[in-house]
């Protein structure tokens, strides 16, 4: 069965056991605990994981910050890696500007031990509704 993601069903988050805990007023949290099949050669976070739970929490900031029910569209990304990710992970999102077409935002992740990991920014548009006009 999938989690709820805020509102939306995400099967790939499913599989990679990411945990929602918050999106609300441009801002988001979620988890994920490393296991053995999200790892690198080096025995560490895999570069896209990280990357995709900082997209996954830097969309549900732009969402939570128009509570916008439908999805966002990523337009961009860029990722800084800052150290090695290892065991509990926490994705943190942040809109920097909210525009009515798109959000900039940022992203964060940090270790159990609160050592920021690495660090996102993007930018993403709102999805709308096919009746909605642009």
């Amino acid at each position: 069965m999938s989690k709820d993601y805020f509102g939306l069903t995400i099967p790939f988050l499913d599989v990679l056991g990411v945990e929602p805990k918050f999106a609300k007023d441009g801002h988001s949290r979620i988890r994920l605990n490393l296991r053995p099949e999200l790892l690198n050669s080096f025995h560490v976070a895999h570069g896209g994981v990280v990357m995709s739970i900082l997209d996954f929490a830097m969309a549900a900031a732009a969402r939570s910050s128009h509570e916008h029910i439908l999805g966002v569209i990523t337009i961009d990304m860029t990722t800084s890696f800052l150290r090695p990710s290892k065991g509990m992970l926490i994705a943190e999102g942040k809109v920097l500007k909210v525009g009515s077409t798109v959000n900039y935002c940022e992203g964060s992740i940090f270790n159990e031990a609160g050592q920021l990991t690495a660090k996102s920014t993007g930018s993403f548009m709102l999805r709308r509704a096919k009746n909605q006009a642009s």
